[in-house]
């Protein structure tokens, strides 16, 4: 088959079936015009004419048959020389390109050059929500989970289907719906709704300081489910998706295919896109990067990889949670609401280099201009995220905040 050849054996069998095709039309025309020459001619030369007709005939059937036997090595003629012609295109346009350059031989194995290995410290500088897509048996609650213990802040699940062991390093009071129970999961979003316009109000009065300490990361399974069966859903999600990242209020909203209705947004995919991190699971990941990204090498790096590799909006994931659980060491920021955690420890690059600063400048301001003007990787950075960030340490006990809104600034603290 023509998948098996090289580029330039597929070019050389191609010349050869195109000439053996043509001398063997060839051959057929010129024996139909010698056996015609040799009825009009004198009887003395009609052998010697009939002889090469004969012989013209033989040489055109052998190249006939040499013709199929190309075809059946080469299979499909046309899909053969499009492969050839795509191979040499990738060859030319894309020298960094991942996929080998032998026809339909792609080494899965090859790590993609903006390959993610931890997910959650992309999702926090991103500062969206988060959208996760799989379908059942992808790993969607492993993966949540796995978030939810390395997020940070007050984590808050609306999970129908819980089951007793499910969750149990979070304040089991933040665990609602258990058993079914769609009224608790309505009644507690329509609670959040009012939450986030309190947020607003204080800090409209008070700037970033009132509302700092109340971040929360809010966890809903199944979001099509609650879309059905919870009517404060719809505008759960959207009030949130528009404005929660201001006032520390984020979701993750887990769906088995990533249309917008199934989200509750109808005719406002724009606000999925827009606002949340996607995270593709299993084969909407794979579907994703040969339908959408038209990338085949990387939907092959995704299937070898099985549950561990995955799409994190554009970019490939790699991230082996099959040793993880609910008895894996997590954090303990629920064991005590008010407590503050003043260990360094998985700070993300951005954070490490704020904190670096200031334990060698204490006492000092640090504000959003001068990170900027430091250069990467926060040159390019909104300074309202760099201001998150502030926020984000100081909540954490890792310094304080100074000020308000664009004059906030932060300093180290011990």
């Amino acid at each position: 088959m023509s998948s098996e050849l090289h580029p330039s054996q597929l070019h050389q069998h191609l010349q050869m079936y195109t000439r053996a095709k043509l001398s063997s039309w060839c051959g057929l025309a010129l024996g139909c015009g010698l056996l015609f020459l040799g009825a009009t001619q004198k009887p003395e030369s009609k052998p010697w004419i009939l002889a090469a007709s004969v012989g013209t005939l033989e040489v055109g059937r052998r190249h006939r048959q040499t013709a199929k036997l190309l075809l059946e090595s080469l299979g499909d003629i046309d899909r053969a020389s499009k492969l050839n012609f795509q191979a040499w295109v990738r060859a030319k346009t894309q020298p960094t390109a991942e996929l080998a350059l032998t026809v339909g031989a792609i080494d899965a194995n090859l790590k993609p050059d903006n390959l993610i290995t931890d997910p959650v410290d992309y999702i926090q500088k991103k500062q969206k929500h988060v959208a996760l897509v799989g379908g059942t048996g992808d790993g969607k609650s492993t993966f949540t989970q796995y978030l939810s213990s390395k997020i940070g802040g007050r984590v808050v699940v609306y999970d129908s289907d819980a089951l007793p062991d499910d969750w149990a390093w979070i304040d089991q009071a933040d665990v609602i719906g258990r058993k079914g129970n769609f009224k608790a999961i309505d009644t507690a979003m329509g609670n959040d709704l009012k939450t986030l316009e309190s947020l607003v109000q204080l800090r409209g009065e008070g700037g970033d300081n009132a509302v700092s300490g109340r971040e929360r990361f809010m966890i809903a399974e199944e979001f099509p489910i609650l879309v059905d069966e919870c009517g404060n859903s719809t505008d759960w999600i959207k009030r949130h998706a528009k404005r929660g990242r201001r006032y520390k209020q984020f979701i993750c909203v887990l769906a088995q295919n990533d249309t917008a209705e199934n989200f509750g947004l109808q005719g406002d995919k724009d606000t999925l896109y827009r606002c949340f991190v996607l995270v593709r699971l299993g084969q909407f990941g794979r579907d994703y990067a040969r339908t959408k990204l038209k990338d085949p090498q990387l939907e092959q790096w995704l299937k070898a990889g099985g549950k561990k590799r995955f799409l994190v909006d554009d970019c490939p994931c790699e991230l082996d949670l099959s040793n993880w659980g609910t008895g894996a060491t997590v954090q303990a920021e629920n064991s005590s609401a008010g407590d503050e955690v003043r260990s360094t420890q998985d700070l993300n690059e951005y954070e490490q280099i704020i904190v670096a600063w200031g334990q060698e400048h204490p006492g000092e301001i640090l504000k959003a201009g001068m990170l900027q003007r430091k250069g990467q990787p926060f040159k390019k950075d909104d300074p309202e995220n760099i201001r998150i960030i502030f926020a984000s340490l100081a909540d954490r006990g890792l310094g304080e905040v100074v000020d308000s809104g664009d004059r906030l600034g932060w300093r180290w603290k011990e």
